[in-house]
């Protein structure tokens, strides 16, 4: 991207900028260094029509950025990075049981969350202090300690860039599935705008999952939705190494889904094995894999493995996508040697012969 002036805002106008050769440094968690030939920053997304018509942007490849927060830059993007920087949340329908709230896509997901439990409404307390904006959640199906965001979303408000159309997707039509969505399948067309949330006024805490009774229990609360995000908060933390400490993008690996003869015989050789039946599958905990691979805190260099968590890869400092990349590919190809399970990669990997 030599041949572009570095930062150059070459365009504005009502809702929106274009800046030339813009750094992303700051655009990701991770903090790594990358480029992309044209950022452009939606405030209102009225504007899209106008953006896409400018040079034909159409046409180029697009990659959408929220906070950075579930990708990895191991190379430059040699198109469009467009960040939805759009605002607002308001309630579009009421009724007795629950409300529908129209939220934009720029808006961060952790303050929609508090935002919600101080109005009263329950089920989004176990996705508390999940990073990233409310536009990424329905692409990921964000999901955390037994709920996934997709089983709240009454519909998704895109811009189709094949059809240069809005839509509004239904949730049946979503395609939602374990960190996976329509979205996530064909991320060039489709441009997340805002989400409709159907929010529950009561409903049954889900408590089963990774100590969230013992939690609670510590605390001396009962489990209100505002106490069970207080609990989930209080494991995250201790769990989690924070992005704003150092560099990570939270969980790099799926839980790998096997079939239940793979989980007898890994069993049979690991009777510790932690496995959950997953809808005729068998779900296996991809960080009990790292870990007894022995590559729960190991480094190379700047780029390594977190040693509060092992499904975290962390820039201790001046790493390089690439950096993590390689350390990431290390982890997959033990993991595999070892136990012969295949680990999937969460976040989406920009460049080093990994991207889509």
């Amino acid at each position: 991207m030599s041949g572009y002036p570095v930062d150059a805002a070459i365009a504005s106008g009502p809702g929106y900028t274009i800046v030339e050769n813009a750094s992303l440094e700051g655009r990701n968690t991770f903090r790594v260094k990358a480029r992309a030939q044209l950022l452009v920053d939606i405030h209102d997304d009225a504007a899209l029509e106008e953006v896409f018509g400018f040079r034909g942007l159409h046409t180029q490849p697009v990659l959408v950025l929220g906070e950075g927060s579930n990708l990895l830059f191991a190379g430059d993007w040699p198109g469009i990075v467009l960040s939805m920087a759009t605002r607002g949340i308001e309630v579009v329908e009421r009724a007795a049981d629950a409300d529908v709230v129209r939220v934009a896509a720029g808006e961060n997901w952790n303050d929609f969350v508090h935002w919600s439990l101080a109005r009263g409404y329950a089920g989004l307390e176990n996705l508390v202090l999940i990073p990233g904006t409310v536009g990424a959640a329905p692409i990921q199906n964000i999901g955390a300690y037994g709920v996934e965001v997709g089983e709240f979303i009454g519909r998704v408000h895109v811009w189709d860039r094949r059809g240069q159309r809005r839509v509004a997707i239904a949730r049946d039509d979503c395609a939602f599935a374990y960190r996976d969505s329509l979205f996530k399948r064909d991320a060039e067309r489709w441009l997340v705008t805002a989400v409709e949330l159907r929010l529950p006024k009561h409903r049954d805490p889900h408590l089963d999952y990774a100590g969230i009774r013992e939690e609670l229990a510590a605390l001396g609360k009962p489990p209100t939705p505002p106490h069970v995000a207080e609990a989930v908060a209080r494991l995250r933390t201790r769990k989690l190494p924070n992005p704003a400490v150092i560099g990570n993008a939270g969980s790099f690996f799926k839980n790998p889904l096997v079939d239940p003869a793979t989980a007898r015989a890994l069993q049979a050789i690991q009777p510790q094995m932690p496995a959950w039946p997953a809808g005729g599958q068998v779900k296996l905990s991809a960080a009990w894999l790292i870990e007894q691979a022995g590559l729960k805190g190991w480094r190379d260099g700047d780029a390594g493995v977190s040693e509060r968590h092992a499904l975290v890869l962390v820039n201790h400092g001046s790493a390089s996508g690439a950096d993590l990349w390689r350390v990431a590919r290390h982890l997959m190809v033990t993991v595999r040697q070892r136990f012969g399970v295949t680990l999937e990669v969460e976040p989406r990997v920009i460049g080093g012969g990994a991207d889509g």
